[in-house]
């Protein structure tokens, strides 16, 4: 029998994926049990629901036992802009001069490895949409840090970074994708969570071939695809040129999935045009209306349309959804 999990269940099972604690995991948890279908299809994903809760609230309660140093919390980065893309690689592969490229984040570059030791976030434009990109420290068959897993984790898209300028190309690769097929975090074509095991987690990828303009890329390319085939949709760059980073801007902000609206008071004749707020296709009016603030979502009435699914200044109710590049006025 299938599960038919509801809207609001996958909505707190992408902000369970996302969460940054063991309390908001808790919550996240919660709320999955209480909105899951009761029927005999979802028996088994109540059980694994159950138990999760259980050692959350387990681990909730050790934690309050010990003291906590910042290694043992975790590297934490606010979630910010439209989405979250984490990017990570083997050493050398081109990750944080992609930073570089496409947003004004400055990290270390260097020809020796391992110059990344920290996250380092940035802000990458598409169009009028701000969207946030982390480097990571790069993957060894040794080093795979677990503050870069829980990114991986909690992203809407990886770019797994591949180097065409390195011999040993395949054979790195082929080990970051060991390191994640062993563990509950994985690199997928698509981003969800496994009905079978609640705490296994998969993360949209798309491989970036960089360095595509090396005299040897072409061999060592024919050498991946047969060591370690990629199932990602990929790209060719070079981070160094900047060809084809546009490309992967693009389907970047495509994955994501996202509709921008603009808004504007009553008392003013022209929106904001220079900030959209971004939601979820499919989102509603009472979704924007709480990214926008509490207190607006709490007393909100009605709201006055421009776009194009509507005639302007439509009125409509709390369950309208925004299309792309709408005008919101929200009237409390």
């Amino acid at each position: 029998m299938p599960a038919n999990l509801t809207p609001q269940y996958r909505k707190a099972e992408q902000a369970y994926r996302q969460a940054t604690s063991p309390q908001e995991e808790l919550d996240c948890l919660e709320i999955m049990l209480r909105e899951i279908p009761k029927h005999k299809g979802t028996d088994k994903l109540q059980s694994d629901l159950k138990q999760k809760i259980s050692k959350v609230k387990n681990d909730i309660s050790d934690g309050a036992k010990k003291p906590t140093s910042d290694a043992q919390s975790g590297f934490k980065i606010p979630h910010q802009g439209a989405g979250r893309v984490v990017l990570i690689g083997p050493p050398n592969s081109g990750k944080s001069q992609f930073l570089t490229a496409v947003t004004r984040a400055t990290p270390e570059v260097a020809d020796y490895p391992f110059t990344t030791r920290d996250p380092i976030p940035g802000m990458m434009a598409f169009e009028d949409v701000m969207i946030q990109v982390i480097d990571t420290p790069p993957i060894t068959n040794d080093v795979m840090d677990q503050n870069m897993v829980n990114l991986v984790r909690g992203a809407d898209i990886v770019l797994l970074f591949i180097d065409l300028g390195n011999d040993d190309c395949a054979e790195d690769i082929a080990a970051i994708l060991d390191r994640f097929n062993d563990g509950k975090t994985r690199l997928a074509n698509d981003t969800y969570l496994d009905e079978e095991d609640i705490g296994r987690s998969y993360t949209r990828t798309y491989a970036i071939y960089n360095k595509t303009d090396d005299s040897d890329s072409a061999g060592r390319r024919e050498w991946i695809n047969e060591v370690c085939p990629i199932v990602f949709k990929s790209f060719d760059i070079s981070a160094t040129t900047g060809t084809g980073l546009d490309e992967v801007r693009d389907a970047v902000f495509r994955a994501l999935d996202v509709v921008r609206v603009y808004t504007k008071m009553p008392t003013q004749k022209e929106a904001n045009f220079d900030k959209p707020f971004t939601i979820k296709r499919g989102e509603t009016l009472v979704e924007l209306s709480q990214l926008i603030h509490k207190d607006v979502a709490e007393s909100f009435k009605f709201a006055k349309v421009w776009g194009i699914n509507v005639h302007d200044g439509t009125q409509v109710k709390g369950d309208y959804v925004p299309a792309d590049k709408d005008i919101v006025e929200i009237h409390c």
